[in-house]
């Protein structure tokens, strides 16, 4: 199966998106002709043209890097996880150490690429006649896609700067007065209504579809979610008015007409294009949550049967319940190499990603070839659900959670060995935990070494365990010590290992860029804060009229299908009845469904709770217990990594680097930078 892996990968033509060293942005426009030289020949010919425009693509940050080599911050960055590595390339981490500053951004500067990228596509538009050779619908496609990647450009200018300094179709002249290249930033809501304007543009020609050698090309269906995403963004308390949006934004005008970068005025109405947004997605009918098919006893294999749906979950086929499905490999094969893109209707947009593949060492332990520093936090380990759809505090109430004792039996399913003598925390909980979560006594197959001293391991992380920091071995650093007690799985095949040689080899990945479970509880988030009724008309044509009452349902169908592919109960009504309810419901869903894929960062400070969430304690397991059973006690974590966290409102966006702000005296910087 590997050798397939790899043909396949060989034949897939580069994604869009791509990474490579930071350039000036817009104001600086000398480089941008000895960058591209002459543009005569760049539209002399189709094939020229094209080649121009997906190199331009492929100067964009890689979304892919959320764990090192991160150009925007990623999950080191957020509450998920805590590591001892250095932030030299853990650059999220540099952030939550408080070392970003405007004259340093430690590596996550996408400022000036997102502008290099705006000025190229301007340049297309600006010369696309010229191109000869190409006919009417290869000219329009070409047009959509540059639509597309300056929307995107922008996209990430919005999300990691907020407020972005809009040029339109301009470029720049060479050889003019300073003055000429000064511009002020826009608003928070026009950026939002022009980024979402560009990719309405793109969608109008771009495919609904791309063959598999254009895997990573984005398509209508890219578009109309990443518009979706970002009006749920801009709907969301800390860009909509009241309290989340004043603490943040409240003292943040534009000098030069004292207007507000960010809305002091709360309008229900930008949910309600959210939730429009989100609706025409769905109703696209392309996009399903990925499935695996149920494995019954009579099918061979007795340690891949499909467990028991819990009590309260419908044994109805899915989308209606979970009766016809496995769920554990329904969640954990779109994530670990096991599902082809082209079989995941899943996945909106995504791309190949040596990143993703690469960093799963992180999580293996040292005597497997790894590094043992990727580590989930507690807080993760306990926001996930029983199998049954209890919360923890629930069933410790019931006795069906116990934070004492092992598991005195050995459980096969759905490919999955859960061992003997498991600690009691770690048993009955929901399939996503065992998709994700590596925890002290975690069996791992790793089956590509030969080596049996490597595969079919379990794993223990107190310091006497074979992956604690007393029996690593004495070169192992500080930074290598798995400080939680726990590592993310969610990337890492059966089949993958990190050991040197014995055929160990790590199956390829895919990294969702934007996937439908997103679309999904997109739309019920924003349903869920609509108290009136509202008709949005899209561009695009579609009109709906919207409240939460009319689209109750809808909203529950939507959320509830997360969850039955989860193999967990649908909600109760005491968990949607009140918008409160439902709002806690699908904080907590996007936490678990969406770990490590980079969302966590933006949410937090989209709903305004950032601070509250990162002001939690970090904690995890006794890592410094010799023996097994001193390990199994909540421990806060002492090091100073832990003790020098910084948590301050300003960074709910990235600093303009310095340099760009004493190019423009327009140019506002972004508040407490």
């Amino acid at each position: 199966m590997n050798n397939i892996k790899k043909i396949v990968w060989l034949i897939v033509t580069l994604p869009i998106i791509g990474i490579i060293s930071s350039c000036d942005d817009f104001l600086d426009v000398d480089h941008y002709f000895d960058d591209t030289l002459k543009y005569d020949s760049v539209f002399a010919s189709r094939k020229n043209l094209e080649k121009y425009l997906w190199g331009a693509a492929g100067e964009l940050p890689d979304e892919s890097s959320i764990f090192g080599d991160d150009v925007v911050p990623g999950v080191t960055a957020s509450d998920e996880i805590f590591t001892l590595m250095k932030q030299d390339l853990f650059h999220g981490k540099a952030l939550t150490l408080g070392e970003v500053s405007p004259s340093n951004l430690c590596g996550m500067n996408s400022w000036d690429p997102a502008y290099k990228v705006i000025r190229k596509a301007n340049m297309i538009l600006a010369r696309i006649d010229e191109c000869k050779d190409i006919t009417a619908l290869q000219r329009a496609e070409l047009i959509g896609y540059t639509h597309f990647l300056r929307g995107y450009a922008y996209y990430f200018i919005l999300m990691n700067y907020g407020p972005a300094v809009i040029v339109g179709d301009e470029v720049f002249d060479n050889n003019q007065d300073a003055s000429y290249y000064e511009r002020q930033r826009s608003t928070f809501d026009e950026t939002v209504d022009y980024i979402c304007s560009e990719f309405e543009l793109a969608a109008q020609n771009i495919p609904e579809d791309v063959a598999i050698l254009n895997f990573g090309r984005p398509t209508k269906g890219a578009a109309y979610a990443l518009i979706a995403r970002v009006r749920l963004h801009a709907a969301s308390p800390a860009f909509n008015g009241g309290a989340a949006a004043y603490r943040y934004f409240g003292n943040w005008k534009r000098k030069t007409d004292g207007v507000f970068y960010v809305s002091q005025t709360y309008d229900e109405q930008k949910w309600a294009l959210a939730a429009a947004a989100a609706k025409r997605v769905m109703d696209m009918n392309r996009y399903a949550l990925h499935t695996a098919e149920k494995v019954t006893a009579d099918q061979g294999d007795q340690t891949a049967i499909t467990p028991e749906l819990p009590e309260g979950v419908p044994t109805a086929d899915f989308p209606y319940g979970a009766g016809n499905i496995d769920p554990l490999k329904s969640y954990a094969n779109m994530f670990n190499g096991t599902t082809y893109p082209v079989q995941n209707k899943e996945l909106i947009w995504g791309k190949y990603s040596d990143k993703i593949r690469d960093y799963t060492r992180q999580s293996f332990p040292i005597y497997m070839g790894g590094y043992n520093a990727m580590c989930l936090t507690q807080k993760v380990i306990d926001a996930y659900l029983m199998q049954d759809g209890k919360t923890i505090e629930e069933a410790r109430a019931t006795g069906e959670y116990s934070e004492t004792g092992n598991s005195r039996v050995l459980k096969y399913f759905s490919g999955y060995r859960l061992l003997r003598g498991t600690y009691n925390m770690y048993v009955n909980r929901e399939m996503r935990f065992y998709a994700c979560v590596g925890f002290n006594g975690c069996y791992w197959p790793a089956t590509s070494c030969t080596n049996a001293n490597v595969r079919n391991q379990t794993v223990y992380y107190y310091n006497g365990g074979n992956a604690g920091q007393q029996t690593a071995g004495s070169s192992q650093q500080e930074q290598n010590k798995c400080i939680t007690g726990y590592v993310l799985k969610k990337y890492i095949h059966p089949e993958d290992n990190w050991y040197n040689g014995d055929g160990s080899t790590r199956v390829n990945k895919v990294f969702p860029i934007i996937r439908y479970a997103e679309i999904l509880l997109s739309y019920a988030e924003a349903i869920n804060h609509l108290q009136s009724s509202h008709t949005v008309t899209l561009p695009s044509g579609q009109t709906y009229t919207l409240s939460r009452n009319s689209n109750l349902d809808d909203m529950l169908f939507a959320f509830n299908q997360v969850r039955y592919r989860s193999g967990l109960p649908g909600l109760k009504p005491e968990q949607y009845t009140s918008e409160d309810a439902m709002d806690e419901q699908i904080k907590r869903e996007r936490f678990i469904e969406f770990l490590c894929e980079g969302r966590r960062f933006y949410d937090v400070r989209r709903w305004g709770t950032y601070e509250e969430e990162e002001s939690e304690p970090i904690t995890g397991m006794n890592v410094e217990a010799d023996v097994a059973g001193g390990y199994y006690t909540r421990t806060i974590m002492t090091h100073s990594d832990y003790r020098n966290r910084v948590v301050d409102k300003k960074t709910v966006f990235l600093p303009i680097e310095r340099n760009e702000i004493l190019k423009s005296r327009l140019l506002d910087q972004n508040p407490g930078w």
